[in-house]
């Protein structure tokens, strides 16, 4: 059990049977009264927010989360193949359920798939992910003149970076995953 007192960013409860993450926590102690809490939660299945108050002593159960490493193998009719990392067995999962993770979905990666009641609500991509220039235009020495640098890639997954002007088609960079920005790039 975790109290409302002790319900900090990042802590994961359980409200009306279903799995939450706080956003945000404020503790509040009016003059008068006693004092609560202030919760914004994200419902982990739905990803809808909620904003809730909550008398300090008020406990909530921990959800039976469970992380697991799958591997991601292929897509097939709409469908995307996962394969569990321990027990090999195969997981397809829908478009909806990866949307989130479309842009830095490859082949023979592995993902945190975060399971609850043994049933996967969230995919987690690697920090940082080594993918291919598919296409960007050639970067000339004088386009620098407004200081950007810069230039648009298409990447072998389809999603769309800045990169530096001396990146070219057929290199390999590292992507960071949280804001899809460009890192560095990656030696053949």
């Amino acid at each position: 059990m975790i109290s409302a007192n002790d319900c900090k960013k990042g802590a994961k409860l359980l409200y009306k049977n279903e799995p939450y993450i706080v956003v945000d926590y404020q503790h509040v102690k009016p003059g008068k009264g006693g004092a609560f809490v202030r919760l914004k939660m994200r419902n982990l299945l739905t990803n809808l927010l909620l904003e809730s108050t909550f008398r300090c002593e008020e406990k909530f159960e921990k959800p039976d989360l469970e992380y697991k490493t799958m591997q991601y193998l292929y897509n097939e009719d709409r469908m995307y193949v996962f394969i569990d990392q321990e027990s090999y067995e195969q997981l397809e999962l829908d478009k909806a359920t990866v949307e989130d993770v479309l842009d830095y979905l490859k082949e023979q990666e592995p993902y945190t798939m975060l399971y609850w009641n043994d049933r996967p609500i969230a995919i987690t991509p690697p920090l940082h992910m080594a993918l291919k220039v598919i296409d960007t235009p050639p970067g000339v020495k004088g386009d620098t003149a407004q200081g950007s640098g810069t230039k648009s890639a298409t990447l072998e997954s389809g999603l769309v970076v800045q990169v530096p002007l001396f990146v070219n088609q057929d290199d390999i960079i590292k992507i960071d995953t949280r804001d899809g920005s460009y890192v560095e790039r990656v030696q053949k």
